[in-house]
């Protein structure tokens, strides 16, 4: 049995890897500030601590209290889209809280930090995006991923610290924050359905990504530090097939019986084409063939009609106004 340590554990991903260590007998303690996620998320068998991976104080109480064997590193605010216009934010929650919880796994001689990354970190390169491209972020939230990833190589070099670093993409499923309007939307479409209000899609729509069931990405990440090959190596993790944003809004729709209604907003500055090649992580982890779309949102449109829709949190503290998309002013 090893002691686990899982940040944003109460959040969408953290809390189905919490799931996934427990099932394989290990000691699990969350951290989590529950700016993004929910208390009810955490598995019972956890032991729960409400906190912030910024308080330095609460992260080296908690590694010399504790002794870590691994750090899953999954506590973020990936609102990719909106983190061009919350700078300060991006960077204290998503760069610094990083390098925090690196500190502490160097000086507590953590035998893995294993970070969840993402695919912004490509941004508008060749496709499929593969692990083998030398990435070239356009937002600050890929920017922030990417500081970390190059830390986490450093750390290696110079103090032995192993890392697993995975990259996955438009992730969805139960336990999923459907009532944030910034980002997951999937999320959103369905909370706009169960609310009788439009789906909003940026542009004409035609704009593609490969949507992961959360069972495809959740279970690879936590067994992955005990996978043999593993180690100090980047892995693509989540589904293959491309959809547009107007093929997703179908689907979701499908799922909830209703009457496709969209609103159009002007295009964001964003990457219009993302999808990724998942060779490497096929090699070391066996990866089965991905839940299909329509599949995994049937799964999820059953869970969101249970739990209802959410009322969205306004971001009350945004640091650049200018050029805001209108939907969000």
């Amino acid at each position: 049995m090893a002691r686990c340590l899982v940040t944003g554990g109460a959040g969408f991903i953290g809390s189905h890897v919490t799931d996934e260590l427990l099932k394989l007998g290990h000691e699990v303690v969350v951290l989590d500030d529950l700016s993004g996620g929910f208390a009810e998320n955490v598995n019972k068998d956890a032991n729960f601590v409400e906190g912030s991976i910024t308080d330095y104080g609460l992260i080296k109480k908690l590694f010399k209290e504790h002794k870590f064997d691994y750090v899953f590193h999954l506590a973020a605010y990936a609102a990719e889209g909106l983190s061009h216009f919350i700078k300060r934010f991006n960077y204290d929650n998503n760069l610094i809280g990083s390098i925090n919880l690196i500190n502490a796994s160097v000086n507590h001689d953590v035998k893995c930090f294993i970070f969840t990354s993402s695919i912004a970190v490509y941004g508008r390169n060749q496709l499929p995006m593969s692990e083998e491209m030398i990435p070239l972020p356009e937002d600050s939230y890929g920017i922030a991923k990417y500081a970390v990833e190059q830390e986490l190589k450093s750390c290696k070099e110079i103090f032995g610290l192993n890392y697993v670093i995975f990259r996955p993409h438009n992730v969805y499923g139960e336990k999923q924050n459907i009532g944030d309007k910034y980002r997951n939307v999937i999320g959103i479409f369905m909370n706009n359905i169960m609310l009788g209000k439009p789906l909003p899609i940026f542009g004409d729509g035609e704009q593609t990504r490969a949507f992961s069931y959360i069972s495809d990405v959740a279970p690879i990440i936590a067994k992955s530090p005990f996978v043999k090959g593993a180690l100090n190596k980047v892995f693509n993790v989540g589904a293959e097939k491309p959809y547009s944003i107007n093929q997703l809004a179908e689907e979701v729709c499908k799922a909830f019986d209703a009457k496709p209604e969209k609103v159009n907003y002007p295009a964001r500055n964003e990457v219009v084409h993302a999808y990724s090649s998942h060779e490497n992580v096929k090699k070391v982890f066996g990866m089965e063939e991905p839940v299909p779309l329509s599949e995994g949102i049937k799964r999820m449109a059953g869970w969101a009609k249970e739990v209802g829709s959410k009322k969205s949190k306004e971001f009350d503290d945004l640091e650049i106004r200018k050029n805001l998309p209108p939907s969000w002013s």
